[in-house]
């Protein structure tokens, strides 16, 4: 398999010492959306388990009004005192913003480097790719969650400089059981067979409609995901024969990698991440979407009481604590430089 990203390494001993880091998002999850944001927990979980590490995550709602509180929370709670240098004295060493537009209220903290990760939607839309651009100029640590994203930075130099550094799939969320078992905790039928659409389909990029469409010319329940706990998407993966991911685009391709960790058939759209983890791993297809193609890469799933595939060693290397390892040294790194 290649290499996650050759201008992603980041030498494995780096400067020791504790890192104070302020982690935000603007992902703050909510009753009908308790998924959102959980890559970015997962992260923060994963550095936390990280020796050397002060790691606090400050997570806001998406939307205007939520840009405009967070901004005003901010300056008011890291405050410097007059007299004090903003930057060599902040009592944050590393502010790490996820998402283009969570740049600008991370401004308000003080600290001696600043990290941006894009995650996709930042750059793909026209207004929120502007704003993002403008906050460029600010950042220490520039980085996307794939190759593929990293090349749609806006900018050559932004590009050359840019990391590649990945959230990561919890292991510890995502194992392989007993198909039944999942079936009989979600009350399906135990006989299937079950497709998964592992997204919200209100989300067009996700693409619903072609998933839909498969699932109709092969006469199969196609089960989707969106306001399901995080606590519960394993069991959904496990309880189906096959999960799709056809997006239109993906910033990273985490759906793929958690089905993978279940050891879960997967059919995958060459986008993101898709076709470097799927590369070699028999049952799985990651082509350009086309009904027949995909559907003949079912068959043999939809015929078998409990398919699986060999993921889980895949998986493994872009596990949420490897992926903050990296992001570690990334900040150690900035901090060693100057920061």
């Amino acid at each position: 398999m290649p290499a996650l990203a050759t201008r992603a390494i980041i030498p494995e001993r780096y400067g020791r010492g504790n890192v104070r880091a302020l982690v935000v998002s603007n992902m703050l999850p909510d009753a009908l959306h308790p998924e959102r944001g959980r890559f970015v927990r997962d992260q923060v979980a994963a550095l936390k388990q990280l020796e050397g590490l002060e790691v606090e995550l400050f997570e806001f709602p998406p939307g205007a009004r939520g840009l405009a509180r967070a901004s005003l929370q901010l300056a008011g709670r890291f405050r410097v005192p007059r007299g004090r240098r903003r930057r060599a004295e902040a009592p944050i060493d590393v502010v790490h913003a996820h998402f283009g537009l969570t740049a600008w209220p991370a401004l308000a903290v003080p600290a001696r480097v600043r990290a941006l990760t894009v995650h996709g939607s930042d750059l793909s839309h026209p207004r929120t790719r502007l704003a993002t651009r403008a906050a460029l100029p600010s950042i220490d640590v520039l980085a996307a969650v794939s190759e593929q994203l990293l090349n749609a930075l806006p900018g050559r130099s932004w590009r050359e400089r840019a990391l590649v550094l990945p959230c990561g799939v919890d292991l510890g969320r995502f194992g392989s059981e007993a198909r039944a078992s999942a079936r009989a905790e979600l009350g399906l039928d135990p006989a299937g067979p079950y497709l998964l659409f592992p997204a919200d389909p209100a989300r067009s990029e996700k693409r619903h409609d072609r998933a839909l469409s498969l699932a109709r010319a092969a006469g199969v329940e196609l089960l989707t995901l969106g306001g399901v706990p995080p606590a519960r998407v394993a069991l959904w993966i496990n309880a189906a024969n096959c999960v799709l991911v056809p997006s239109e685009r993906e910033g990273f391709g985490l759906s793929v990698l958690e089905a993978l960790a279940c050891d879960v058939p997967v059919l995958a759209t060459p986008v993101g991440i898709h076709v470097q983890v799927l590369e070699g791993i028999g049952g799985t297809l990651c082509a350009p979407f086309e009904t027949s193609r995909w559907q003949a890469a079912l068959a043999a799933h939809l015929q078998a009481a409990d398919p699986r595939v060999d993921g889980r060693a895949r998986a493994e290397q872009f596990s949420a604590l490897k992926m903050a390892e990296r992001v570690a040294g990334a900040w150690r790194a900035a901090l060693d430089h100057g920061g």
